[in-house]
């Protein structure tokens, strides 16, 4: 006499097809309606303006006169003592920070989040 060997039941088939319908399917709309709630902060205006003021232009533009200055002076600063090389550093570290958030942005339409 033929026995039934255990296996997968109907139920258990479309249990797993259910599940697997509602991963491909929902994350889209949880993802939807996430983003477009949340109501507006007292704090996101002037933050949006310190964005927007260190991506701009004239930043990219002082950014890029800190790299040269900064360059010039480690290349050309003599004997300068470790504090003021430090500062010089920082500076420098700064000026690239901003300005390689300009180069992305143009690069590839999308910059760094501040």
């Amino acid at each position: 006499m033929l026995q039934a060997k255990p296996g997968i039941s109907a139920f258990a088939c479309l249990a797993i097809l259910f599940i697997a319908a509602a991963f491909v399917f929902l994350p889209d709309a949880a993802l939807a309606s996430s983003t477009s709630s949340g109501g507006s902060l007292p704090w996101e205006s002037p933050l949006k303006t310190v964005s927007d003021s260190l991506t701009g232009p004239v930043a990219y533009a002082v950014s890029l006169i800190g790299v040269v200055v900064t360059g010039a002076m480690l290349i050309f600063g003599g004997e300068i003592n470790e504090f003021a090389r430090r500062i010089i550093m920082l500076v420098l570290v700064i000026a690239l920070l901003v300005s390689a958030t300009n180069i992305m942005s143009s690069l590839f339409n999308s910059g760094a989040i501040v």
